[in-house]
This record gives C-alpha cells, sequence and structure tokens, in this order.
C-alpha cells in the first residue's frame, strides 16, 4: 500500500487591493505577518493590471478589498487580483469583502430588476474564488448566492463591547430603524438587556434615498436611544428616525453602524442637533474630511483576523456567526 507523501506545510498570504490597504496592513500585524506586494497599476484608458512580487503557487491566499467609491473600480481590481492568484497556482483563494459590493440589490423588487448581489459572486466564482468572506451582509440570503463556503461575520462583539462600557441598560432603548432590521434589533436588545423601539417607515421604490418616518412603536421618552443598522449611506434614514425619536422625548440618541459608506450629505447629516454620537467600524475608508467630532471608529480588524486565522488553520468560524464570539 503506498503511503502519501506530504511536502512542506501550508502558506498563508494576504494580499490586498488598493481601496482600504491600512486594514489589510492591521489585518497581517494581528496574523503575525506582511501583505505581500503587489504591483497594481490603471493605465491611462482605465485598464486594471496586477502581478505579485513573489511566488504565491501552492499558497492560501486572502484577497483584502474595501469597496468604496468607486466601488465598480475596486471590485474590478480585485476579480483581476484572484484571476492573477488563480493563474499562478494559488491552492485556495478567499475573497475577504468586508462590505459586500451591491449587497443592497439582492432581490427584484419591481420587475425588470437586476439581482445585481447574485451577479457579483457569481463573478467571483468565475474569477477563480473558492470562499468569501463578509462583515454584516445586508441580506443572510447573500450567502447562497455564492457555489461555496461563505464565512459570514458579525461586527457586533466589536460594538456591543463599545456600548456595554459606556452605556446604562436601565436608561437604555435598542432602535431598529425600519421593519428589515428588526431581528437584528432583537438580539443587540437581548445582549444589553434593554428594551426595542421600532420606527415605522415608509420608501418610495421610485425615488432612491428619500425616507419618511411614520411612527415609533415601543417606549423611548427620557431615554437612551441606541439606533442600530448595518450600513450608513446619504444618513437620511437615520437623521429622520433620529430626529423622530428626539421629538418623542428621547433624551440621547447614539448611532451604531458596521459600515460607514458616508455618501454626501451623510457627514453634515449626521452632525444634526438630534444625533449626540455616531459609532462606526472601519470596513471602509474614512478620509479627513468626512470625520468629525462625534463620531467614533472602531477597528474591525481583530474580527476579520480571527477568522482568517480560523480558516487558514481549518478551525471554526461558528463562534463568529451567532454575533456572541
Amino acid at each position: 500500500m503506498s503511503e502519501i507523501k506530504v511536502n512542506g506545510q501550508k502558506r498563508l498570504v494576504i494580499v490586498t487591493g488598493r481601496a482600504h490597504p491600512d486594514l489589510a496592513h492591521d489585518i497581517a500585524k494581528h496574523l503575525n505577518t506582511e501583505v505581500v506586494h503587489t504591483d497594481a497599476r490603471t493605465f491611462a484608458n482605465g485598464e486594471i493590471y496586477a502581478r505579485y512580487d513573489e511566488s504565491v503557487r501552492g499558497c492560501d491566499a486572502f484577497v483584502i478589498q474595501s469597496h468604496t467609491t468607486p466601488i465598480n473600480e475596486w471590485l474590478m481590481e480585485q476579480l483581476i487580483m484572484v484571476d492573477a492568484l488563480k493563474r499562478a497556482s494559488a491552492k485556495r483563494i478567499t475573497v475577504v469583502s468586508p462590505f459586500y459590493p451591491y449587497a443592497r440589490q439582492d432581490k427584484k423588487g419591481r420587475g425588470r430588476e437586476p439581482i445585481s448581489a447574485r451577479l457579483v459572486a457569481d463573478l467571483y466564482k468565475a474569477a477563480g474564488a473558492d470562499r468569501i468572506m463578509s462583515v454584516d451582509l445586508h441580506a443572510a440570503q447573500i450567502q447562497g448566492f455564492f457555489d461555496g463556503p461563505v464565512d459570514h461575520l458579525f461586527a457586533m462583539p466589536v460594538l456591543l463591547k463599545h456600548f456595554q462600557a459606556i452605556l446604562d441598560p436601565a436608561t437604555l432603548t435598542v432602535v431598529s430603524p425600519d421593519m428589515g432590521r428588526v431581528r437584528v434589533a432583537d438580539i443587540w436588545s437581548d445582549k444589553l438587556g434593554a428594551p426595542l423601539a421600532i420606527i415605522h417607515k415608509r420608501r418610495d421604490p421610485k425615488i432612491a434615498n428619500q425616507v419618511s418616518v411614520h411612527e415609533i412603536v415601543g417606549e423611548v421618552a427620557g431615554r437612551t436611544c441606541l439606533i442600530v443598522d448595518d450600513l450608513i449611506d446619504t444618513g437620511r434614514t437615520i437623521a429622520k428616525a433620529a430626529e423622530a425619536l428626539k421629538k418623542a422625548g428621547a433624551r440621547n440618541v447614539v448611532v451604531a453602524a458596521t459600515h460607514a459608506v458616508f455618501s454626501d450629505p451623510a457627514t453634515e447629516l449626521l452632525q444634526s442637533e438630534f444625533i449626540d454620537s455616531v459609532v462606526v467600524t472601519d470596513t471602509l475608508p474614512l478620509p479627513m474630511e468626512k470625520r468629525f467630532p462625534k463620531l467614533t471608529i472602531l477597528p474591525i480588524a481583530p474580527l476579520i483576523a480571527t477568522a482568517i486565522d480560523a480558516v487558514f488553520n481549518d478551525g471554526s468560524v461558528t463562534s463568529m456567526f451567532d454575533g456572541a464570539a
């Protein structure tokens, strides 16, 4: 009977696109390694080129990219980096997209619409990705769009630790900004031992980023209200919710979100008199001009590094799936 030969050891390789290299370097630091340098360029006509400065043959590669503006360019760069790894004989390729691109286009709301989140999953697969890792997907169903393992991480433990240290559960109410986030807000409410309130809102499907708040279900008068959401884009939803809460008698309004997209005019709206503080993670880069005194940014690198380490060592990532890690 022939014996199976095992040559060498597994090799971890971290590479990053140009959208948010600081995050990749922070992740690598937590893993006691360094980011493998990529010769990435954009030619005069807009085409992207990527080549790795050292051999990646047989490695376990993690391609980190944050999908900020211009999102299509950074998505294409990540696809090209995955293709380069595949053609350079990387053994396994994991796409690390802390903020999954096109996640809000996860279903058909009206006829003749695309399901772009599924298209992105297909593009990752076609490029050569074996696995996807993301943080706080806008809709959990996106996990089923990819034909392979998807590690859906939760930023809740990172944010919870921060709020448990500064908020008093006796005077706290957790607020869901809309019906779609009720399940997540309910988990927050259990973890913090605080009651739950829900804001009922209506959105015109024909007009993007326009929200009208209707009514608040739950007790908010005289309390500190913690609005929890997965992302803040233009900030209009959050600003309207905060205004409604303050007008209903809330003492303080604190906002927590994983992804700080902060498209204009978010920075201006989030400095509203109705909002006392905003806490986000650094899944997306935030230039200085989009930062403001009320904003706190928590590092997400330790969470992602822990997940990468578990995947690389064939360990369990399940503890990060339930938000209780």
